[in-house]
């Protein structure tokens, strides 16, 4: 049935129209294992200091160091690393090096035990906060403990999952008047 010039829309595909924010990388160590997995189904929770969260499937590689560790450390890639975030994506973390496959560089972070990833414009060290989604519905709350941003970062261009392999790449910055900073 048709509404207006409106058509009816696959469910599965309409997770692609309310995309929340740029993908981006999560690391996670716990004990000798690590592993870095693309995520793109995230929200922010509040403000200060940012609390974040975010759907893992309980298949995925990184769910288990996830909850062994309690941390893990999301970074933002820009759209000049679409490539490996797919490659990254597409692989499982049991048995791949991903780090190593894809020369992701690394640097230790400063609170959790998750390696930053350098090649990506900012880095958010997180600790889980709440779980009490993450049986039910594979969703966790995180805070954020500290903060990294690359300073000759200037307006990066960002990845947005549309699902199903399309990206849309932000990049164009407008200001309009606001009361707010």
């Amino acid at each position: 049935m048709e509404r207006g010039k409106l058509k009816p829309y696959s469910l599965s595909k309409a997770y692609g129209l309310l995309e929340p924010g740029p993908v981006v990388l999560v690391t996670t160590a716990a004990g000798k294992k690590r592993d870095v997995m693309a995520l793109s189904w995230h929200t922010l929770l509040d403000f200060e200091p940012p609390v974040i969260g975010f759907a893992l499937s309980e298949g995925n590689y990184s769910y288990s160091l996830l909850e062994a560790s309690r941390e893990c450390v999301i970074a933002i890639p820009t759209a000049a690393m679409v490539s490996t975030v797919v490659r990254v994506g597409n692989c499982s973390g049991r048995t791949v090096d991903k780090f190593g496959k894809f020369g992701l560089e690394t640097a230790p972070a400063a609170v959790v035990k998750a390696p930053l990833l350098t090649d990506c414009f900012a880095n958010l060290e997180c600790r889980v906060i709440d779980r009490s989604w993450a049986r039910k519905y594979n969703f966790f709350v995180l805070e954020t403990v500290r903060a990294w941003m690359d300073p000759a970062a200037r307006n990066p261009k960002t990845l947005h999952h549309r699902g199903w392999g399309s990206f849309m790449v932000a990049g164009r910055t407008i200001k309009v008047p606001s009361n707010k900073r």
